[in-house]
């Protein structure tokens, strides 16, 4: 297709291409650095043999500012003193919650299912590596971060795409062009299946929808109607990509089912 790895790399990030000029008409060199609020999932967050997501070329959306059922507010975020006695035990925690609810989705994509638990650690995060101190600021990070807390009946998904060698971006960045279009929850089986398309953000849309390559991270959302989600811990419920060049599909365990359900019994 006549692009460089590492404009492969830049296309997937949302990133300026090797060799491009920027505003002032300098030419960039490399890839961009990525911010603490674009690591959404750093090496040291997973545990021990669990692959991290943080793929090469990880892309980034700047969320919607849509409000989100039961969003964190400024005083459920320490301040960075206070932070920094409880961030350990949170740490471990999330480590433990995130292993519980990333799901792999075939070879090469995984999913994460946010809550308000990890959202907080990021948002905790990000103030604590910018040193952030201002509660505007706090704020603004919270008006990003909060779409991202499900509401009942919602499985709120964080989806990596997991590429680690030159061959494996040349081959899959074109292909899954429009993989955040194609993610499927299917409750129940036979005649009494249900399956539930996800849905995209405007915003995601606009701003990592491309026509040569896909984005390395998306973030999508899956709306279970209530007489649906009744039935998750029920009955089996897969993850489903329908992507004509990559279908998949994954059963979510008990352990899982039962995480995500508490998170809409307290939301």
């Amino acid at each position: 297709m006549g692009l460089s790895v590492g404009e492969l790399r830049a296309r997937a990030q949302g990133s300026p291409t090797v060799g491009s000029r920027d505003d002032g008409g300098r030419c960039r060199r490399g890839l961009r650095r990525l911010s603490p609020r674009e690591h959404r999932d750093p090496p040291g967050d997973w545990p021990q043999g669990v692959p991290s997501p943080a793929a090469p070329g990880a892309g980034v959306w700047h969320r919607s500012r849509e409000p989100a059922v039961s969003g964190l507010r400024l005083a459920d975020i320490a301040d960075l003193r206070a932070y920094e006695r409880e961030r350990d035990g949170l740490r471990r925690n999330v480590i433990a919650l995130k292993k519980l609810r990333r799901v792999s989705l075939g070879p090469l994509l995984s999913v994460v299912l946010e809550n308000r638990t990890t959202v907080r650690f990021q948002v905790q995060e990000m103030a604590r590596a910018e040193r952030i101190l201002d509660d505007a600021k706090i704020q603004a990070e919270l008006d990003v971060y909060n779409p991202l807390i499900p509401a009942p009946g919602e499985l709120s998904m964080t989806l990596f795409v997991e590429l680690t060698t030159e061959a494996e971006l040349r081959e899959w960045l074109p292909k899954l062009v429009g993989i955040e279009r194609h993610i499927v929850v299917r409750v129940g089986d036979g005649a009494e299946a249900v399956v539930v398309r996800n849905t995209v953000d405007p915003a995601h849309a606009s701003q990592l929808t491309r026509d040569e390559v896909t984005a390395s991270v998306h973030y999508v959302k899956v709306a279970l109607p209530p007489t649906v989600a009744s039935r998750v811990l029920a009955e089996s419920t897969v993850l489903v990509s329908d992507h004509p060049q990559y279908q998949h599909e994954t059963e979510l365990l008990p352990a899982t089912k039962a995480s995500v359900v508490a998170d809409w019994s307290a939301g």
